[in-house]
């Protein structure tokens, strides 16, 4: 015998109904909290956020002559579903780090720069630079709008095995001091993030 033992149709359409009103507010909720999640201002809400949006709005990805802007989520977020779940879920520990006190003084911002730099380096490695690319398309580049050595490189990355982060680090934010480019190959392959 059912658990739910229903009288009539009528209760069970009510049930029906119910369960399908419930099920349509969890999702316009979840798409609405994403949406929030997915903003600049939710971004830079928190104060150790102030340090890289400050160098963000000296950023070409800010203001240039286009007027085209990039914010943090388009670069920081992928537009995929389920990459971005990841991502979200990822992030998660940038909340304890909040909470811990982490990065919150400029001095220990820059301490920890080089580590959270290397690691979204690394993943925009991984993703062979997924987020560039959902507006920078070397299929849709000018070269000869290009300087000679990057209009080169650009007609060659898809064979060179490089992505847009290998040659285009400190765009958007400023290099850690103590970033060493000779150390790029050392590093490769061992991911380093806040501390656990």
């Amino acid at each position: 015998m059912s658990k739910f033992n229903f009288k009539s149709r009528r209760s069970l359409y009510l049930y029906t109904s119910f369960c399908i009103f419930i099920g349509i507010c969890s999702v316009v909720f979840f798409e609405y909290t994403v949406a929030q999640t997915n903003t600049e201002e939710f971004c830079i809400s928190c104060h150790e956020m102030q340090i890289n949006f400050e160098e963000y709005e000296d950023s070409a990805h800010d203001k240039n002559h286009a007027g085209v802007k990039a914010t943090c989520p388009d670069c920081h977020v992928p537009k995929a579903f389920w990459p971005k779940m990841y991502a979200k879920l990822y992030a998660a520990k940038d909340v304890y780090h909040h909470f811990a006190g982490t990065i919150d003084t400029e001095e220990k911002y820059e301490a920890y720069r080089l580590k959270m730099a290397k690691a979204v380096w690394k993943r925009m490695k991984e993703t062979d630079s997924r987020e560039c690319r959902s507006c920078h398309d070397t299929d849709s580049m000018d070269f000869s709008e290009q300087p000679g050595r990057a209009a080169r490189k650009h007609k060659n990355l898809a064979q060179s095995g490089k992505t847009c982060i290998d040659c285009h680090k400190g765009i958007a934010h400023s290099l850690p001091d103590d970033y060493d480019e000779s150390e790029e190959d050392d590093d490769e392959g061992r991911e380093e993030t806040l501390p656990e």
